[in-house]
């Protein structure tokens, strides 16, 4: 009978948090769903569009035993050529991240331009669409190919709000979600305040890009020191390893546990320094 009890009550209990355990119409969030979703939006922040992340995976693997390999037949270091394999297998992804920085710092100074040729199109008289249109030949030139596709999305459809989707999956970045959620929002509800709104976007974020501008060239004495700091005691490790007796020595027990610890503290050293050095990154909101 306790036992009958105990298995009513507990129950019980599973149907009250049910709800909350397993809320209706939820959607499970992996964390490799997020790791995908994080690598596509680097390589549309990049201008990778044609390259998926099956093939992304395919030319770290590459890269890594080509850089193993190399290093092995330099160095006769196990340990070592272990260790170069590792960084060989970051080296795509840290050129996409690198690629996809660069390019969200230069598209960052010109979505105010952007937003000015919006508004003179609204003023215009033009619709929405259209005014978007517009920004394929006549907005700043590194992004008229995406809103060139945006053009042809929405001729072919003539659904602006699946266009916009589209538009923004090829852009993926924080201030285009940002403007095109503005022209999506006036577009379903209305109004007659647009034109203010997109003035007051671009004032903020003409005062964003020179804060961040002044911030990034202040602080990129620290970045470059933790670049120098992570490359220099590898630089010696590889120069030491040429000689026999020093390669013997570290394909050992200990040699291997000295490279091995050596590498943790370096990207453990690296990221942390990187952490300091390096503004946060605007985060996706309006996906």
């Amino acid at each position: 009978m306790t036992l009958l009890m105990g298995c009513t009550l507990g129950l019980g209990v599973v149907l009250i948090l049910s709800p909350l355990l397993w809320p209706a119409g939820a959607k499970p969030h992996h964390a490799t769903g997020r790791m995908l979703g994080r690598l596509h939006d680097r390589l549309a922040q990049a201008g990778l569009h044609s390259v998926t992340v099956p093939l992304l995976v395919a030319v770290s693997i590459i890269v890594a035993v080509t850089v193993g390999a190399l290093a092995l037949a330099v160095v006769q270091v196990f340990a070592l050529a272990a260790a170069a394999a590792v960084v060989g297998l970051g080296l795509p992804l840290a050129a996409v991240n690198w690629r996809a920085r660069r390019r969200r710092r230069a598209t960052r100074v010109l979505w105010p331009d952007a937003v000015d040729h919006l508004v003179s199109a609204v003023r215009s008289g033009l619709s929405l669409p259209d005014s978007v249109v517009t920004l394929a030949h006549t907005g700043p030139e590194p992004t008229r190919q995406d809103f060139a596709a945006f053009e042809r999305d929405y001729r072919a459809t003539g659904n602006f709000a699946i266009s916009l989707d589209a538009l923004k999956a090829r852009l993926a970045d924080p201030v285009a979600d940002r403007i095109l959620e503005t022209l999506r929002m006036s577009r379903e509800v209305g109004g007659h305040e647009l034109t203010t709104v997109l003035r007051n976007l671009t004032s903020s974020l003409r005062q964003e890009v020179a804060i961040r501008t002044e911030v990034q060239a202040r602080q990129s004495w620290i970045v470059n020191a933790a670049r120098l700091g992570v490359a220099a005691p590898w630089i010696i490790l590889l120069m030491l390893s040429s000689r026999p007796e020093a390669a013997a020595a570290y394909n050992t027990a200990a040699g291997i546990t000295v490279i091995v610890t050596g590498l943790v503290v370096s990207l453990v050293a690296y990221r942390v320094m990187l952490a300091f050095g390096r503004l946060p990154e605007e985060r996706r909101w309006f996906q």
